[in-house]
């Protein structure tokens, strides 16, 4: 998913050569300083992977409660429309018809 916005992987720095100058950096800090970041590197990665999976599973959560709601709504309309519990084929003919819009979301 970030793949394409992150540049470098813990691979690629763990194998990262630098060029060594008489007047250069001393390999072993250099080396220090990556293994750390390499470190991080791997954590953002878990961390971007256990996020990913969490906003999944909240995205199907919302989508059942959206779900659950409509299916109420339609329920408490049907009750307060007919608190006797009397329907006639024209009422249930229109409760379809809501139903309908409902589940093609042209009622939205």
């Amino acid at each position: 998913m970030y793949q394409d916005r992150i540049v470098l992987t813990a691979k690629d720095i763990y194998e990262k050569e630098f060029k060594i100058d008489t007047r250069g950096y001393r390999p072993q800090e250099v080396d220090k300083y990556l293994d750390i970041i390499i470190k991080d590197v791997e954590e953002y990665t878990a961390i971007i992977r256990e996020l990913t999976e969490e906003k999944r599973d909240l995205i199907d959560d919302n989508m059942k409660l959206k779900q659950e709601i409509r299916r109420l709504r339609t329920k408490l309309d049907a009750i307060k429309e007919y608190p006797s519990g009397e329907m006639h084929n024209s009422d249930l003919l229109r409760r379809l018809s809501n139903l309908e819009k409902i589940i093609y979301g042209k009622n939205e």
